[in-house]
């Protein structure tokens, strides 16, 4: 009878010894400071040039040796080089110390190695969540590239990760770059000036409170050389489709913008997509060739051949949806190529009240992505007002100026604030080693990520 009474106290020191192992790991997982070189870098399977451009720049924090867990092949061999050629520009040259395992228990090794606490992921999608699961599991902070889930299967394994990050005192968290494009964060400002925008539309599935088109091109330069991108890339059983791969940006972007610091919870809110529809776009084995470097298709890639050539890849999508009322439309579209002196291009509408705050990036902005103030409320003093606001951001943003265009007020921002696309991931990098040193993500990033994922799948499975 003795030990039934002795049960209970076992079990309450075995809980209690636990509890202390948990807050232990907790403490030891976010013990960072700031220290030079604290945060060690693993790269696993970097199969997207995503990878190596959060290695552009140094960063004091991170150490500069950084591992690399890969298979053999072309995709590995042209990261290195990459970092090689950061390493060795004439201009502000990268000092990082690559060393490379590539067995084909690569994942495993990286495991058990321990060499480092954050792991950077950029490639296959198909296999990204399980990476992500596997080395939160192992006790390293991931920072991914998007998007985390290509496939609603993969959901509840994401929501599992993150549980696990919990309990174990894990930062994970995915490469947000558009959110630091200058003329977003303007837009995102002026939109809480009640005196020029008003209030937020609730916006109708027809004519939303908020669009956001984004146009790509599968050929591209990339750190000034043309972008050579895998095969598996127009796979999207591997990459993805548009609508749940760049679509990843562009939901972040309204929930971001139209809840500023507001989790967005998609079991407790309101949160629902209204339709969604995805087309192909299609490529000739001589654009195929030109993007890949590659003289057929691989087998995996069959399926999506049509007319015994033309190869269909449904990169495109788009999809509109709901938060509290609020509607919001999202567009991806792939191009094989952009016009001579343009790129990747932007494309964003917020409707007030009041006034109305628009991105254009087209020939008549240079293809450069410029900001707009629309008048919507027919007011005298519109001006006066939209100089007022725009006054009151000149402290982060010194030099900002207002304009008469044919578009509405155009906010002219300097030159020195628009730093392009590749910068923006050391902007994300930085923003994550802070999150790293306070030792927890807010609790609104960490709802905001499982609600846009949910988004996408709800659309993707819309879609089809």
């Amino acid at each position: 009878m003795k030990y039934f009474y002795l049960l209970p106290l076992v079990v309450l020191l075995a809980c209690s010894d636990q509890k202390e192992k948990t807050e232990t790991q907790k403490e030891d997982t976010m013990a960072f400071t700031g220290a030079k070189g604290e945060v060690k870098l693993l790269t696993l399977d970097p199969g997207h040039f995503h990878a190596y451009l959060v290695q552009k720049s140094m960063y004091d924090q991170v150490n500069p040796v950084v591992h690399v867990y890969a298979p053999e092949g072309p995709e590995l061999v042209a990261h290195n080089a990459k970092i090689n050629e950061f390493n060795t520009r004439a201009e502000d040259p990268t000092h990082w110390e690559q060393k490379v395992y590539t067995g084909p228990d690569y994942l495993e090794k990286m495991m058990t190695d321990k060499a480092g606490n954050v792991v950077v992921l950029a490639g296959s999608n198909a296999k990204k969540t399980e990476y992500i699961k596997a080395a939160i599991d192992s006790g390293i902070n991931v920072l991914a590239d998007k998007p985390m889930i290509i496939v609603p299967e993969q959901f509840e394994l994401l929501k599992a990760a993150f549980a696990s990050a919990e309990e174990k005192g894990l930062l994970l968290y995915d490469i947000m770059t558009e959110r630091y494009e200058v003329t977003t964060i303007l837009q995102k400002e002026l939109a809480q000036s009640t005196a020029l925008f008003g209030q937020l539309e609730k916006g109708t599935p027809e004519e939303p409170a908020i669009s956001k088109e984004s146009i790509h091109h599968f050929f591209k330069y990339v750190a000034g050389s043309p972008l050579v991108r895998p095969a598996w890339f127009f796979d999207v059983n591997q990459q993805g489709e548009g609508i749940v791969d760049v679509a990843t940006h562009l939901v972040d972007l309204v929930l971001w913008e139209c809840f500023p610091g507001q989790g967005i919870d998609y079991t407790k809110d309101d949160v629902s997509v209204v339709k969604a529809r995805r087309w192909a776009t299609e490529l000739t084995p001589e654009m195929f060739g030109k993007v890949t470097g590659l003289d057929e298709y691989p087998d995996y890639l069959n399926s999506s051949v049509k007319d015994d050539s033309v190869l269909n890849v449904f990169s495109n999508g788009e999809f509109v949806f709901q938060v509290n009322g609020v509607h919001g439309k999202v567009s991806v579209i792939w191009n094989f190529q952009a016009p001579e002196g343009a790129g990747d291009t932007h494309y964003s509408i917020m409707r007030g009240t009041a006034a109305n705050l628009v991105i254009r990036q087209d020939e008549a902005q240079g293809y450069k992505p410029t900001l707009y103030i629309e008048d919507v409320a027919g007011r005298d003093d519109f001006e006066t007002v939209a100089k007022e606001a725009v006054a009151a951001l000149t402290t982060l943003y010194a030099g900002l100026e207002l304009k008469p265009t044919e578009f509405g007020l155009e906010v002219v921002v300097p030159d020195k604030f628009k730093l392009g696309h590749e910068a923006h991931f050391s902007q994300v990098t930085e923003k994550y080693l802070q999150y790293l040193i306070a030792g927890k993500l807010p609790e609104w990033e960490i709802q905001n990520m499982l609600t846009k994922y949910y988004l996408n799948m709800q659309a993707y499975q819309m879609s089809r």
